[in-house]
């Protein structure tokens, strides 16, 4: 079971919630992490098991993070710096609690929102009886190969889903940018037409002359 590590109850339960009611051998999470701060999470996995670690960051700066995967023992299985996505499959060599952390540290001020699926074994039989000797039903045959027909289906809206998000959230971004330059522009053009007009009053303005007469 996926284990978090620094997050408040309220996250918490809802990242247990939306674990708990997602797949059973994964987790997908989609996370917050806010500026010079560093999330790990924690999985309990068998030895021999494969399992595939796939991560991207949505919004955030240069949307990059660093990452970095470790095994009971403490030795680093993967590790990447500042990275945007990714995606690392492994084998666990030994039982134990596999330790995996998402780190924003180097960033002063700004917060990124992380997705990451972490997929542990192969995906239970879609029936309890699909490994027996004698053949599928014509129904239960159809119902596998639609089943494994959505998988990639479900992965590809996933990523699409990803890059929508990041998208909106560039876009919304360079609004916000163009808008700035906008309001600059403005105040730029209001000065320079308020210095003109008050240079143009000077040079037609009527400059007092004073005479002094000198007496003998």
């Amino acid at each position: 079971m996926l284990q978090v590590a620094g997050l408040q109850a309220p996250v918490l339960g809802f990242l247990l919630l939306q674990f708990l009611l997602g797949c059973v051998s994964g987790s997908e999470i989609t996370f917050e992490l806010p500026d010079n701060a560093k999330q790990c999470f924690y999985e309990d996995i068998v030895q021999g098991t494969k399992c595939t670690l796939e991560f991207q960051v949505i919004t955030g700066g240069h949307y990059d993070v660093d990452c970095r995967l470790e095994d009971p023992d403490g030795a680093v299985l993967y590790k990447e710096m500042k990275k945007q996505y990714d995606t690392f499959t492994f084998t666990a060599s030994r039982n134990g609690t596999y330790k995996f952390c998402f780190s924003n540290e180097f960033s002063t001020f700004t917060h990124k929102t992380v997705y990451f699926d972490f997929q542990v074994g192969e995906d239970p039989p879609l029936f309890p009886n699909e490994n027996r000797v004698t053949a599928l039903t014509q129904m239960e045959s159809a119902c596998v190969s639609i089943h494994e027909a959505l998988k990639p289906v479900i992965d590809y809206q996933t990523h699409f889903r990803l890059r929508e998000a990041q998208g909106r959230s560039r876009a919304e971004d360079l609004n916000m940018r163009v808008a700035y330059w906008s309001i600059g522009e403005a105040i730029i053009l209001l000065v320079v037409s308020v210095g003109q007009v008050f240079l143009l009053r000077s040079f037609f303005s009527d400059k007092r002359t004073t005479t002094t007469r000198v007496g003998s």
